[in-house]
């Protein structure tokens, strides 16, 4: 226990903690919540606003046991809440095995990427939470809970994108399939032209695809492929091949991203934009994201083309991908396939928040559901009506954690 000052990753958010637990068993773990709260989890801390801040209790699982339990029919993992996705990566090549999507970083943690519905890219591919097949998590009254995909059916489907409100994820069983092997391509300079009258066959044309803009001009700055077959040789609907690698963000050294050759190599060292051994970032950074209907893809970058010298004042970069539907509550794919704008803005709050807003103003036409664990400005009652099943996650919420052992400001304001 310690009442060191912790930050998140970017350092935007000093948490207001009274004391910091780095338990070392799941036993552990349960007499801490059922001391009562309040009681927050600190994950890899890649949140960029306050919902895993506490005045009470906050809870390293850093320094539980590293799980990785292959199932007997090679179907399955089970990971503990602690597990980083570099890490759990490494440990299914080594026995043939693989995730069908990550995230850009390998450095963030499985539960807190579940809990928040985070995603990497591909018109096929659901978000990283759509692989879980079992949760098991302490609630409010320090008791274990296990839900499962095939016997829990709408208890599980609410759980599992639960934005810390249900209680401490100890383990998570998640769906695998056999090794694969992809190749990375980068693009330079997309034609707007191109994007207009290709847009639905650019994103589909890889097994993930990224489109990065800068929007201080109407084309498309560098296009990121990865695929399992080979490119045909020439410019890709307009694009010229880059020549040599890059980072996500221009003018900076491309030595921590993943290969950009070409060339075939494991999932897990080509779907991250960056390699799990180096730290991608100094973390001088805010983010925000925004879940549009794929259908409406072109709509949405026309929206923010029209404020683009605001974006573009405060902007680092903005990444373009898409997310397939799924059945989660509050996945902001929830029953529609995605298109998402993510952008990394400098390390600005009082600057950012208002392009933010004008962002928001821009895109609320087109129902943009914002990405939870990251910057935005749209009000609980926004957000409540953007989702179905809200009212329903509520009612697990009480469920769980009746003595709202979990809840904080942040997490009062968007439930109650």
């Amino acid at each position: 226990m310690s009442d060191e000052r912790v930050t998140n990753w970017a350092g935007n958010i000093v948490f207001g903690a009274r004391r910091l637990h780095r338990p070392a068993t799941v036993d552990e773990v349960q007499e801490i919540v059922a001391a009562g709260g309040p009681v927050k989890v600190l994950g890899s801390g890649h949140s960029f606003n306050r919902m895993a801040d506490t005045g009470g209790d906050l809870v390293s699982l850093a320094g539980l046991p590293r799980v990785a339990e292959i199932s007997a029919d090679r179907a399955s993992v089970r990971v503990d809440g602690g597990t980083r996705y570099g890490d759990l990566a490494g440990r299914l090549q080594a026995e043939g095995l693989a995730l069908h999507n990550t995230a850009s970083l390998p450095h963030i943690s499985v539960a807190g990427a579940i809990a928040t519905a985070t995603h990497g890219s591909g018109v096929g591919n659901g978000n990283l939470a759509t692989a879980v097949s079992a949760l098991e998590f302490i609630a409010g009254d320090g008791k274990l809970v296990t839900l499962r995909r095939d016997t829990d059916g709408d208890t599980f489907r609410g759980a599992v994108v639960h934005l810390g409100a249900l209680g401490v994820v100890t383990a998570i069983t998640l769906d695998v399939q056999p090794a694969y092997d992809i190749r990375q391509y980068v693009y330079d300079r997309l034609p707007r032209a191109a994007v207009e009258a290709h847009l639905p066959a650019i994103l589909a044309d890889g097994y993930s695809v990224s489109l990065f803009t800068t929007w201080t001009t109407p084309d498309i700055t560098m296009a990121w492929l990865k695929r399992r077959d080979p490119m045909p040789a020439g410019d890709w609907y307009g694009a010229t091949r880059a020549d040599g690698p890059r980072h996500p963000v221009p003018g900076m050294p491309a030595t921590n991203a993943t290969d950009q050759t070409g060339e075939p190599g494991p999932w897990h060292t080509r779907l991250p934009h960056f390699r799990m051994e180096f730290t991608p970032s100094s973390g001088e950074e805010l983010q925000s994201e925004y879940h549009v209907p794929r259908d409406r893809a072109l709509e949405a970058i026309d929206a923010v083309t029209a404020i683009a010298a605001d974006v573009a004042s405060v902007l680092q970069i903005c990444e373009l991908r898409t997310i397939a539907a799924d059945e989660l509550w509050l996945s902001p794919n929830y029953r529609r396939d995605t298109f998402a704008l993510h952008f990394t803005w400098i390390a600005d709050t009082e600057a950012v928040l208002p392009v933010v807003a004008k962002i928001e103003e821009a895109l609320a036409p087109l129902d943009a559901r914002p990405h939870l664990g990251k910057v935005f400005t749209a009000a609980p009652e926004t957000i409540r009506a953007q989702y179905d099943r809200f009212g329903d996650f509520v009612a697990l919420t009480r469920e769980y954690d009746p003595q709202r052992v979990f809840r904080n400001p942040w997490l009062d304001a968007l439930l109650d």
